[in-house]
């Protein structure tokens, strides 16, 4: 039997390294294709551009944060595609007022000083001893850097205009692997398991010593938990 395809959505301010750990093993498993999610300023553009690169067929899609908003619209797009989904530190929600309001105030930043947004931003991505792992948040910064400033307002202004995605999770019918961080600043471990209650059958998995970037936070656990996923779809 040939490989699956898998799609890898990376997060915000997040490249093809996000997912490199969990690809040395995947691949063994399925042809992995990362998706880029920097040239539109919709999910819904960003899942049109990410299905654009991908063969035609069945795939199967995992995402990581803002790539979990791809994901979920990707299964919106081609339901009869998607034969499996990974939601990693994501959720179904739509965007608070708040977190509406810090965006802007983070957009209007970045236009003058990125590097002070990306900073800003490490407290939010890691676990406050992955904070001083330097390994980590030089990679983070090198991928924000990468990505760049344009790509992260565009991002914003995606994140802004996503819709709830909790009314569609009933007619989400693959197998579904939902993993949380423990202890995830963005992402509460209540937001996961929403959304994995609302997808039948979904396992949902938490990430010990784990903040909002469990793919390189806890990558053997998140390999882990991928294989097992990816293989129980052939």
């Amino acid at each position: 039997m040939s490989k699956p395809t898998l799609l890898l959505i990376p997060g915000l301010l997040n490249d093809e390294r996000l997912w490199q750990s969990q690809i040395a093993d995947l691949k063994h498993h399925a042809t992995c294709v990362v998706g880029d999610i920097t040239t539109a300023d919709s999910i819904a553009g960003m899942a049109k551009a990410v299905l654009a690169k991908v063969p035609t067929g069945h795939i199967a899609v995992a995402g990581l944060s803002m790539g979990g908003y791809v994901a979920l619209e990707i299964a919106r797009q081609v339901p009869n595609r998607v034969v499996g989904m990974a939601l990693l530190n994501t959720n179904a929600r739509p965007d608070s007022d708040q977190a509406t309001e810090d965006r802007k105030r983070m957009m209007k930043m970045a236009e003058t000083d990125f590097d002070r947004v990306v900073n800003g931003l490490l407290p939010k991505m890691f676990t406050a001893e992955h904070q001083r792992d330097a390994a980590l948040t030089t990679l983070f910064k090198s991928m924000a850097t990468k990505v760049g400033k344009d790509a992260y307002i565009r991002q914003q202004t995606a994140n802004i205009g996503r819709i709830d995605s909790r009314p569609h999770l009933a007619a989400i019918k693959c197998p579904t692997l939902v993993i949380a961080g423990r202890d995830d600043a963005l992402m509460p471990l209540a937001v996961l398991q929403e959304l994995a209650n609302g997808i039948k059958d979904a396992r949902f998995v938490v990430a010990d010593k784990c903040g909002h970037l469990s793919a390189i936070e806890q990558p053997r656990l998140v390999a882990l938990n991928l294989v097992h996923w990816i293989s129980s779809l052939k």
